[in-house]
């Protein structure tokens, strides 16, 4: 009889540790970047409230706090764990290969979300995200469109380095602001995409250029650290002032487009767990898919200003902000 009722005793621990496999959930391994913004926390949010497990899936989301290696060994441990996807929301583009060949060799479908890999597109399964490029190009054509022919001085404050938002829009204002010899970039500076980083760069801006027209930031986190910097140094922005141009389009950030504070704010819509839910699907019909998904975004700018490539903010469009 003791012998019989350890064997039922061993049978439940087995079955209890295998209940996650059992319930027929797929298991998805999230590496996120961190939570070092608004977007970012309403990128995470989004993950939790589409991966479910009424939907099917168990997730399990990991907070990485900007720290690449730890992104790295937390996908090794998916591995080890034999996830049924790995999705990756790389921190940094480099350093990635022989992390994606393991995913690989262990035969684990694996999709790179939001930012980009400098990795051969061979070693992951598809990529779903935006178009960092084309967001600098929109702000660039934004101001080429605002400025009309006058001369700028601009300052940058860029996301964190390495990232690949960070590069695409730096790239892609750079890909207009080439254009027009009356356009100065006087200096161009990480901001690691927060608050505290906006403020301090631009205080040494502030300190080193006290002459400028134009502050580009890589998210609206950085602009409000921006806007803090220059209150406190008395320099007006804005309509009657600096301008001030942002990325992300947050519901903060476009309040603040509606007020007439960032004349130009660029989204990147982090609402994109739903795209990644229904490549996995797909997977699992058997469905072909594509190697990239777009993410769709679109540009804003303060009322008041006439644009034929943005939005013109007002009420009803921030009232309809899911984010």
């Amino acid at each position: 009889m003791k012998k019989l009722l350890a064997l039922v005793l061993a049978l439940v621990m087995v079955l209890a540790a295998t209940s996650a496999f059992a319930d027929g959930l797929l298991k998805i391994g999230y590496v996120q970047v961190g939570h070092e913004s608004d977007w970012r926390m309403a990128n995470t949010q989004n993950y939790y409230d589409v991966f479910t497990e009424d939907a099917g899936f168990e997730l399990e989301l990991i907070d990485c706090d900007n720290d690449h290696a730890l992104q790295l060994a937390k996908v090794r441990e998916f591995v080890q764990k034999d996830f049924d996807y790995i999705v990756i929301d790389p921190i940094q583009t480099a350093g990635w290969d022989d992390v994606l060949k393991e995913v690989q060799e262990a035969g684990i479908p694996c999709i790179i979300a939001d930012r980009s890999v400098d990795a051969s597109s061979d070693l992951y399964t598809t990529a779903v995200g935006t178009n960092m490029t084309a967001e600098g190009e929109t702000a660039g054509k934004w101001l080429e469109e605002y400025l009309a022919g006058k001369a700028a001085k601009i300052l940058v404050i860029e996301g964190s380095t390495g990232s690949s938002a960070a590069i695409g829009r730096s790239e892609g204002f750079n890909n207009i602001a080439a254009n027009h010899p009356e356009w100065e970039i006087l200096a161009s500076q990480d901001g690691d995409f927060t608050q505290n980083g906006g403020q301090a760069v631009m205080e040494d801006f502030i300190k080193r250029f006290p002459e400028f027209d134009v502050v580009v930031c890589h998210n609206d986190n950085e602009a409000y650290g921006a806007m803090d910097a220059m209150d406190a140094a008395g320099i007006k922005y804005g309509v009657d002032g600096k301008i001030i141009i942002s990325f992300d389009a947050t519901k903060e950030g476009l309040t603040r487009t509606l007020a007439g504070q960032i004349l130009c704010n660029v989204e990147c819509n982090p609402i994109q767990a739903v795209i990644v839910m229904n490549v996995i699907k797909d997977i699992q019909d058997g469905k072909e898919i594509p190697k990239f998904t777009l993410v769709p975004d679109e540009g804003f700018c303060a009322p008041g200003i006439e644009s034929s490539l943005v939005t013109v903010m007002t009420d009803e469009v921030l009232a309809a902000r899911k984010y």
